[in-house]
């Protein structure tokens, strides 16, 4: 069973440690003060052990341990490669739950399956007006890690429903899924590669018949879509919505 520490250590991979400073142009590096912690006080790492390192925008390092200090480790960089990121851009934009602990869920597993980016917005009906970035963004890392992954998703947050519709973005599909018998609604099928794509998630209780009608209006364009045949949790519904865009 997977640990809930955001940082793994895998009985056949090397440690795996999220580092937003380090760059393509490093031999050596300095680990930051939570990563040195862990390597040297809870994974008694040595001089000579090996683990790897990512920036979440693709790169990843493979690194040698070359001075144990549980504060400031050094380490000396023997490989580093970069992946380019994906060419499928696909946002989740979902409506906090009134129980973060069910959105915080949602955002784990959407880094999991890969979306690019998160974005959190209230709406008419939307009761939690507050979120803990630092905490949400600890998710997603420790979700990055877990998953063994080198792109960490973009989180934006709180936005207004409005000011979501309003942002100059060139999406090539935008999808609004909901609840109401409003609009010829078809089934969210996979994203195609080389697009960008927005899907709206709404709140408990649904999006209001007006922002469904805005949003689907000439100005905005989206289109409305069905996630299946049974009525969705927000957060089973941002999951449900990320997989089949992702399959």
């Amino acid at each position: 069973m997977l640990s809930n520490n955001p940082f793994i250590l895998s009985t056949r991979q090397l440690p795996y440690f999220y580092e937003s400073e380090i760059h393509r142009g490093h031999t050596g590096f300095t680990l930051s003060e939570m990563t040195s912690k862990h390597c040297i006080q809870v994974l008694r790492m040595q001089v000579g052990d090996q683990l790897q390192l990512t920036d979440g925008k693709g790169l990843l390092a493979t690194a040698t341990l070359a001075i144990a200090h549980k504060k400031h480790s050094q380490v000396t960089i023997e490989d580093i490669k970069v992946d380019e990121p994906g060419a499928r851009v696909i946002t989740v934009a979902v409506a906090p739950t009134k129980n973060m602990s069910r959105i915080e869920w949602a955002l784990e597993k959407l880094t999991e399956i890969g979306i690019t980016e998160i974005v959190l917005m209230t709406t008419q009906r939307t009761e939690r007006t507050a979120i803990k970035e630092e905490r949400l963004r600890q998710i997603l890392i420790s979700a990055m890690l877990q998953s063994r992954q080198v792109f960490l998703p973009r989180l934006s947050g709180l936005i207004g429903f409005g000011a979501l519709l309003d942002q100059k973005r060139d999406y090539s599909h935008k999808w609004i899924a909901h609840c109401l018998e409003q609009g010829n609604k078809k089934q969210l099928g996979t994203a195609a590669s080389g697009q960008k794509h927005l899907i709206l998630i709404g709140p408990e209780g649904d999006f209001t018949s007006d922002e469904i009608a805005l949003a689907m209006g000439p100005e905005y364009q989206f289109e409305p879509v069905t996630l299946g045949g049974t009525r969705l949790r927000t957060e089973t519904a941002a999951l449900v919505a990320g997989v089949l865009l992702k399959i």
